[in-house]
């Protein structure tokens, strides 16, 4: 009998590649203009890494899941590798101060997208061999986490060090481990956060322009304020396609990590609820897919790949509504960025790979049985 995919999941995520390329346009065009005279400029870069990111979602959605499963070990050390090059002078490349991507000529990449899908591949894989009712299964997962940690929090990048931390304990918790295990794991962490924000000042200037920004709208507080600007001037349905005021410049970064906020501005509350109910549909059916899962592996896989669409998204919605500080991190799928759309839709065409194990009936439709 024919397996087939998860056609639900596979349209979701095709239309939020697709608002993506609308708002990267819609975001980017006056700014591309004034910077380098073509308006398309980075709607036609997001349009090439869409098409390089189809691509390897249909092979990774046909690839044998055996063959995924042997490339734990070359994930993670490719992983350390390439975070280990972002500090390389000649192939590091420095941008507002950090050093986050890697790259030689035109071609630019960002190893920490690449590290977080490695390690939920390396957690599946070890989880899936190991008798997780002891302790000591859990130390490789803990040992390659904090060690991609520390090397994402050096470039410095604070949003990817939270996204793999909390990646770490949500596999933890797939994997089993007991409550009182999180409470000893919890004491490190609670002493961190205060050294992480001595260490570079300008975390406790945006944790205060978070509780206040108005006391510096010019400064740490801008964002923020122009963030809620557009979307409290969306209201119900917004200002128009194409008809936002704060992508103006008066909105930094409006066409990455800030997009959203254009989408609320041009589309209000209710282009908002589209998109939130997209990123369900694709949370959903990751959650689905794990749970209906023929073995462990295919479970901690799909689980952890939902869990990095779940985190990050709720991460980038709560940055650009002030509900938690700002920090740097892109919408899936949304967001101006060829690495992390070629490798969130590279993740999508492995968890469609996934949903071909699902139970199905007699006439090849999918049950899913929780």
């Amino acid at each position: 009998m024919k397996r087939r995919i998860d056609y639900i999941l596979f349209g979701a995520v095709i239309s939020l590649v697709l608002i993506g390329l609308l708002f990267v346009y819609s975001a980017s065009s006056y700014s591309a203009q004034i910077t380098y005279g073509n308006k398309y400029f980075f709607v036609t870069k997001q349009a090439i890494g869409a098409l390089i990111g189809l691509v390897a979602m249909l092979i990774a959605s046909r690839i044998k899941l055996e063959f995924i499963q042997k490339l734990w070990i070359v994930g993670v050390v490719l992983s350390v590798v390439l975070l280990a090059l972002v500090f390389v002078p000649g192939i590091s490349i420095e941008n507002y101060g950090a050093r986050r991507w890697i790259g030689v000529g035109s071609f630019s990449m960002q190893p920490s997208e690449i590290a977080k899908f490695a390690y939920i591949l390396f957690c599946a894989a070890i989880m899936s061999k190991l008798d997780m009712s002891k302790f000591r299964s859990f130390l490789p997962q803990i040992i390659v986490g904090v060690v991609l940690c520390v090397l994402i929090i050096a470039e410095p990048n604070m949003s990817i060090t939270m996204c793999v931390a909390l990646l770490m304990i949500i596999m933890l918790y797939l994997g089993g481990m007991k409550w009182k295990y999180f409470l000893l794991m919890l004491i490190p962490v609670v002493l961190a956060v205060p050294l992480l924000i001595i260490m570079e000042p300008y975390r406790l200037q945006r944790l205060l322009a978070f509780v206040d920004p108005w006391a510096s709208p010019k400064e740490e507080g801008y964002q923020l304020i122009q963030s809620l600007y557009a979307l409290g001037s969306g209201g119900w349905f917004g200002v128009g396609l194409f008809n936002s005021r704060q992508k103006y410049r008066f909105l930094p970064f409006a066409e990455s990590d800030f997009i959203f906020s254009v989408i609320g501005e041009e589309t209000g509350l209710f282009g908002c609820l589209i998109v939130f109910a997209l990123y369900f549909v694709v949370i959903l059916r990751g959650v689905r897919i794990a749970v209906n899962s023929k073995d462990k592996f295919g479970c901690y896989l799909a689980g952890g790949i939902s869990a990095v669409v779940a985190v990050q998204s709720l991460l980038n919605f709560a940055v650009v509504t002030g509900s938690i500080p700002p920090t740097g991190l892109p919408l899936p799928f949304i967001s101006y960025g060829g690495t992390s759309l070629v490798v969130f839709m590279t993740a999508m065409g492995i968890l469609l790979n996934l949903s071909q194990r699902v139970y199905e009936n007699d006439f090849g439709v999918k049950l899913w049985i929780t």
